[in-house]
This record gives structure tokens, C-alpha cells and sequence, in this order.
């Protein structure tokens, strides 16, 4: 086996016995792997120098053993019993320097050490044993303290970024800054809450979360770190360092303080802050709805997040005028698989994922009726998609909805369930609503009431029209009378120059009027 000079460029993780044959000191010796040579990343600990024969009782494992076995010459079975106190005592490796007791490799040692699976390594050149203890020594504790000061660094740094109120996603993406690795937090049922990283890495992870997650449990190996989140001996969630490349010891000192961080993030977030799954639900509703991340792209996270995504139908809503808290609420009532959460504009959307053979059209109107009991609610939606990548479309049409018939609820029969084809006129003016000609035909028009600043005109003009020109209902809307109503109808004709019982020129201000909201909202 060959031995090359330790890098200076790509340091390995830990102080392994592969790494310590590495050392220039060791090189020196002309050292040569005689035994257990698939076993050479075992970390060492610790070095220690011993001649005794009974060595192991001496020994708490992980150490590399250095001898001359001068006092195992002559003797096969003293050298045999020797090689296995080792294994007993779960050494890292065992170094014998060649020389007067031992001019070659002895064969009993090799076979015995073969045979458990423990580093037999041999010094063809003698050195002082000394120097390689102080050299390993020196190295061990350099180690030690530089994780002891990353944990201190990073438990610095959230404590900062905890006293200044930020939130839990910067929390992550420091944590994943000192890692290096992909930083993933799961509640109980492995649903992913909060993940943090360069995205390639973390798609990779979610990809096919579920069965790396339960993969991982509570193994540390492979570089799968994790720390458990809870308080008052109650477990809550896992924080989770994917792929970490570093020092095992350092990782899981890393993984505690991130730990320790998050839960008195939580902890101080109280009942106003929004939990940790409503903030997963918000970030992936929201990239779905920008159209900024491709879905394909999204979709990991989405399986991740426990949203069924094989074979299903989804159903994009936008919801105006309820707390999203009570969407949730809903959804687990009815048992209708989904997620929901506050957009930045503060509409709310709601993804259904339903199985293929159950009524989408019927399942969102019962939802619907539910959730808007005893509430103003309007709830909006798009057709529903079979493709995944509809989805943001969808969304983003629920949205439109919602936008068109916002502010005027109240005066319109709406359904249960609003969409596209219900908001008619409304939809096409929303959506022209930044057109240049469009806004200067709405001031136009409205230009009487609106030099005046007359609000409560304005008001009255818009029920009116929406209510298809119904004075009765407009009176009762507005708690007036019949007579005063017509005088405020009187006056707003008189202030824009219109005569409202002609059909066009009502429709052409009940336009104007829908493009000046349009522009308003």
C-alpha cells in the first residue's frame, strides 16, 4: 500500500490512522499496513506508547498503540493474546517499529490481526516514538479546540440573529454557512418544516425525503448528523445535518448548539409568532404562486412538506377575509389533504391535493361552505390541474379571482366557490387595470365625484351598479331611506353628466368605476 504526503489543501475531516500514516514524522519511518487495511479510517483518539504485554487493560479505546514488542519476541501466543486485548480494548491501531525483537513483520500478529479487523502497522525505519505522540497529541487537542470555538461562534451568532427577531429561515442558513452542508428541520412525522443550503444539495436530499429521512433516524453515520428539538420533556421536531463532511465530534457539538438555538427561537416566538409549519407552507405556496422557482423544481419540497403529489388532483384557492390559522383548522376537520398559508398581499391560498377518483368540484365547495360559515370569506378558485407544473397557473388565476371581486362582496351574490366565469367584466377589467388608456378613460369619467372627493357618492355609485341599478337594495345596503337615496343618485348623475336609466352610459361609468377600483386595490 502506498503512502503519499498529507494535503495541505484538502484537509481530511478527522484524525484518522490513514492520516496519521500521512504525517511526515511517520513517513520517515517507511511505514508499511500489514494488516486490517480496510480498517484505516477509524478515528484515533488518542496515541499511546506501551511495551507491557497486557497493554489493553490499560487501554478506553480509540487509541493508536506504539511498540517494539520486546516483550513478545519468542513468544506466538503471548504475541497472539496480545493482537486480541487490542481488539477487546476496540484500539484504533496498533504501530510496531522493527528492530532487534522484531527484525520482520511477525506472522502470528498479522493473522491475528487480520482476523479482527485491527490496523497492523509496521516501521521499517526506527524514530523516536516520542515525537509522533507529541506531533498526534498536538494535533488532537488543536482539533478539540477548534470545535469547541465553532460551537461558541455559532452559538454567538444565533443568539444574535435570535436577539434581533429574525426569523427561522436566517437561523438556518447560518447554521447551514458553519456546516457546509444541507441543514433540514422535520416535526415528529419527518413532514420537513424548514430546510437551508445550496439549493442542488437540498433538492438532492428532498427528492426522496421519506426514505432517507426514516433511513437516517437516529444513525449519525454517513455524515447524517441530527439533534433532537424539544423542551420540558417534550420532543417536537429534528434538526438535521445532511451530508456533514467534517469531524463526526465537531458535527454533533455543531448540531447540539443549532439545537439549542432553534428551540428558544421557538420558544420565543410565542402564540403570535406563525408556527414553523405555516412558515414552510407560506414559502412553498408563495414560489409556486411567483412562478420565480420552476414547479418541477418545487416538487420536492412539496412531497417533503407531505403534500401527496403522485397521481393526484390539485385544486388552487385564494381566500380573502379569514385567518389562515383557520384554514388549517378546516382542512383537518374535513380531512381534506392540503396546504394553506398567508400570502405577502394578505389573501390567503390553499393547494387540495385529492386522489383522482374523488369529486374535486363538490370536496372545494364543502370546504368552501365551511370555511366562510358565520364570515364575509370569499373563496376563489381555478379549475383544478392534474399536472403539477398547472399548479402555479392555477394559483395564480385563483388569485386574479379573488383580486376581481375584492372590496365588493357585500353587493354581490356570489357563490360558495368564485371563479373565472362568475367575475365576467370584472376579471377583464382587472386585469387591464395598468393600461395607461385605461386609467385616464376611468378618470375621465369619474372626474366629477372624484375632484369633489366625495366618498360617500362613490360609495353609493358603486352598490348601485353592482347591484344592477336595484334601489331598494341599494337603500338597505347603505340604511337610507328611498327618498334620500334618489337625491344622492340625483346628485351623482348632475356632478359626472351621465343619465344612469340609460343603459350604455350606466355601463360606461360602472367600467370606469371597476378600472379606478381595479387601480385602487
Amino acid at each position: 500500500m502506498s503512502i503519499t504526503p498529507e494535503s495541505r489543501h484538502v484537509p481530511e475531516p478527522a484524525l484518522s490512522v490513514r492520516r496519521v500514516l500521512t504525517l511526515e514524522r511517520v513517513l520517515a519511518g517507511e511505514p508499511e499496513v500489514v494488516a486490517g487495511r480496510d480498517q484505516l479510517d477509524r478515528p484515533v483518539r488518542w496515541v499511546h506508547v506501551a511495551e507491557a504485554a497486557d497493554v489493553g487493560v490499560m487501554l478506553s479505546g480509540g487509541e493508536m498503540v506504539l511498540t517494539t514488542g520486546v516483550l513478545l519476541a519468542g513468544d506466538e501466543a503471548r504475541q497472539a493474546e496480545y493482537i486480541q486485548s487490542l481488539h477487546r480494548a476496540e484500539a484504533a491501531a496498533v504501530v510496531l517499529g522493527l528492530g532487534r525483537a522484531f527484525p520482520a513483520p511477525p506472522e502470528v500478529m498479522r493473522r491475528a490481526a487480520e482476523r479482527c479487523g485491527l490496523p497492523l502497522v509496521v516501521l521499517h525505519r526506527p524514530f523516536p516514538f516520542a515525537e509522533l505522540t507529541e506531533e498526534v497529541q498536538s494535533r488532537l487537542v488543536r482539533r478539540k479546540y477548534a470545535a469547541i470555538s465553532l460551537s461558541e461562534t455559532v452559538r454567538t451568532a444565533l443568539t444574535g440573529l435570535i436577539t434581533a427577531g429574525a426569523p427561522l429561515q436566517r437561523l438556518l442558513d447560518e447554521i447551514a454557512r458553519h456546516s457546509g452542508c444541507p441543514v433540514v428541520v422535520t416535526n415528529l412525522a419527518h413532514r420537513v418544516l424548514g430546510t437551508a443550503g445550496e439549493r442542488p444539495a437540498v433538492d438532492d436530499v428532498l427528492r426522496d425525503w421519506e426514505r432517507i429521512a426514516r433511513q437516517a433516524g437516529g444513525s449519525t453515520g454517513g455524515g447524517w448528523i441530527g439533534a433532537e428539538l424539544g423542551g420540558r420533556g417534550e420532543r417536537w421536531g429534528r434538526l438535521l445535518l445532511c451530508g456533514y463532511r467534517g469531524d463526526p465530534a465537531t458535527g454533533r457539538l455543531l448540531a447540539d448548539r443549532a439545537a439549542e438555538a432553534l428551540v428558544l427561537h421557538r420558544m420565543l416566538g410565542g402564540t403570535a409568532a406563525h408556527s414553523w409549519e405555516e412558515q414552510s407552507a407560506q414559502s412553498l405556496l408563495t414560489d409556486l404562486v411567483s412562478g420565480v422557482v420552476p414547479a418541477r423544481q418545487l416538487l420536492p419540497r412539496a412531497r417533503a412538506a407531505g403534500l401527496p403529489v403522485n397521481r393526484r388532483t390539485f385544486v388552487p384557492l385564494v381566500v380573502q377575509g379569514r385567518d389562515p390559522g383557520r384554514l388549517d383548522r378546516v382542512l383537518r376537520l374535513l380531512g381534506l389533504p392540503g396546504i394553506a398559508a398567508e400570502l405577502a398581499d394578505g389573501t390567503a391560498a390553499v393547494l387540495l391535493s385529492l386522489a383522482r377518483d374523488q369529486d374535486a368540484g363538490a370536496l372545494t365547495t364543502h370546504f368552501a361552505t365551511r370555511l366562510r360559515a358565520g364570515s364575509e370569506a370569499v373563496v376563489a378558485a381555478a379549475d383544478p390541474r392534474t399536472a403539477w407544473d398547472d399548479v402555479p397557473a392555477g394559483l395564480r388565476e385563483a388569485r386574479h379571482v379573488a383580486d376581481a371581486v375584492a372590496g365588493s362582496a357585500t353587493a354581490l351574490d356570489l357563490p360558495a366557490v368564485v371563479r373565472l366565469k362568475d367575475v365576467h367584466l370584472r376579471g377583464l377589467i382587472r386585469l387591464l387595470r395598468d393600461d395607461p388608456q385605461v386609467q385616464s378613460f376611468a378618470e375621465r369619467e369619474l372626474d366629477g365625484l372624484l375632484c369633489e372627493d366625495e366618498p360617500e357618492l362613490l360609495n353609493v355609485l358603486r352598490t348601485y351598479l353592482a347591484t344592477g341599478r336595484n334601489k331598494s337594495r341599494t337603500a338597505q345596503l347603505h340604511h337610507v331611506s328611498r327618498p334620500a337615496l334618489y337625491r344622492r343618485l340625483e346628485a351623482i348623475q348632475a356632478r359626472l353628466g351621465v343619465d344612469l336609466d340609460d343603459f350604455e352610459q350606466a355601463a360606461s361609468v360602472h367600467i370606469a368605476l371597476l378600472a379606478h377600483d381595479a387601480q385602487q386595490g
